[in-house]
């Protein structure tokens, strides 16, 4: 069996590549459980040293690297070149940081006693990860887990093949040792399989609810520690002292990044009726001023959708939501071009429970909702199955840091579009998931948080640490 790489700008296949046989995948499973038994006991200073030098190799094949994601999943060229450089900067990240973070933690208890945490690694950890940021998805996994002492197997989306065999290259060509990493060019009805194998000890993906629950059901049913980062419907709140010029600017680019399709990407407007004309007239003229068009062009601001079928979905949610009631105030249609070109689009009174209101439409669509006054607003922004990402926009910092500290999220930004930093938790609540990436908590996720006790003997006094 063959998996096709599909140009969404063109329709053209690009590539194909072999599917993993079972008998492949048997073989890639052992070979990382061999590596695990090796790596995990090199120093960490030499598995930072490793991650230093797959920071160089992104860095070296930045342009090659970037033009592969374009091509596969449509992702503007700058915006793709940028990503690249995100995954050196989370290598470099725990190239520095790793040994801090996973060293001993020392804790009082009884005289005579020494006590501590250590963190150690688990084994072999599967990871499924999406199309919409094929490297950084991947990076943000592979960095830490790797500095810890874990091996990686990289279940990727069907549709970025080339995006999973490159960085599979990265690690290879930095020096990493065979089955530290592994590609499995598998379908998603053999997950289960290998997230059951004994061999397998945890599993994390990054991708939808859905998506979520059966990789959760699957991995409790074995007992298997498991992170979700799945979907979100981040709002983005304007106060009637919002900064207007930042805010507009800020709303349209937190809204179209990376075509539309970001899981922290700002989806639902909650603006406080006093801006709300204003707001709305220029977020309009804002979002039909962006260029649509070939994502190798450096002058495009957006790009094609992934695929042609995720358009249609998309398009099938806009349609549902003006039949509920909803109005659209720019875009809506198809575009009459070649390729899974949607428009930049924004729809307005949107009533409760349409699909505008309650789901996550994952591309350059806008909803914008009226709201009397701050308290609606945040009511609003939590009135979601959702929790992983919100904005709050202000003049009045004290203000703002309140209302977000009042989002039912696990991101909350004051005059900043949502963004994932390797110096910070990454991850959400409700069905955005559970558990964190990047950060200290992000490589402590997949490791044994093992408690040591050492007892002097009697009459033998053992030094405490404070």
């Amino acid at each position: 069996m063959s998996i096709e790489s599909t140009n969404p700008a063109t329709g053209e296949v690009v590539g194909t590549f072999d599917e993993t046989s079972s008998g492949d995948r048997e073989a890639h499973l052992e070979r990382a459980v061999e590596t695990f038994d090796e790596w995990s006991e090199t120093s960490i200073e030499h598995r930072q040293q490793l991650l230093s030098a797959a920071a160089d190799v992104l860095r070296e094949n930045s342009g090659e690297y970037a033009e592969l994601m374009t091509e596969e999943m449509g992702k503007p060229i700058g915006q793709a070149r940028d990503e690249v450089e995100k995954c050196a900067w989370v290598c470099d990240y725990y190239a520095e940081h790793a040994a801090e973070h996973l060293d001993d933690e020392v804790i009082a208890s009884e005289p005579e006693a020494r006590t501590l945490l250590s963190y150690e690694p688990l084994g072999p950890i599967l990871a499924i990860m999406p199309w919409n940021f094929p490297f950084w998805q991947v990076f943000r996994f592979a960095a830490p887990n790797l500095a810890a002492g874990n091996v990686g197997l990289l279940k990727h989306a069907s549709n970025v093949p080339g995006c999973a065999r490159a960085i599979e290259d990265v690690f290879r060509e930095a020096g990493f040792p065979e089955g530290a990493f592994t590609t499995l060019l598998i379908s998603s009805s053999e997950i289960d399989e290998v997230i059951e194998d004994d061999r397998i000890a945890g599993v994390t993906i990054t991708g939808s609810d859905g998506a979520g629950r059966s990789v959760a059901e699957t991995a409790g049913s074995q007992l298997k520690k498991n992170v979700l980062e799945l979907g979100g419907s981040d709002p983005f709140v304007v106060l009637e002292d919002a900064p207007m010029d930042k805010t507009v600017e800020t709303a349209v680019q937190a809204r179209l990044i990376n075509n539309g399709q970001s899981c922290i990407a700002a989806k639902r407007f909650v603006v406080v009726d006093e801006v709300y004309d204003e707001f709305l007239e220029r977020f309009v003229e804002e979002m039909d001023a962006q260029t649509v068009g070939d994502p190798t062009d450096e002058e495009t601001d957006i790009g094609p959708q992934a695929r042609e079928d995720l358009m249609e979905e998309l398009h099938g949610q806009v349609e549902e939501t003006l039949e509920a009631g909803g109005e659209c105030r720019l875009g809506g249609e198809p575009m009459d071009r070649d390729g899974a070109f949607y428009p930049p689009t924004v729809l307005t009174d949107v009533p409760e429970n349409a699909p505008a209101d309650q789901e996550e439409l994952f591309g350059p669509v806008a909803t914008v909702f009226r709201v009397p006054d701050e308290a609606a607003a945040i009511e609003k922004a939590n009135d979601t199955r959702f929790g992983l990402g919100a904005s709050v926009w202000t003049e009045d910092l004290e203000r703002g840091e309140r209302v977000a500290r009042q989002f039912e999220s696990g991101l909350a930004f004051v005059n900043e579009l949502v963004k994932s930093d390797p110096r910070l938790p990454f991850g959400g609540v409700k069905d955005s998931g559970y558990g964190r990436e990047l950060s200290r908590d992000g490589i402590r996720e997949f490791v044994n948080r093992k408690t040591i006790w050492v007892q002097g003997d009697a009459g033998e006094e053992t030094e405490m640490v404070e």
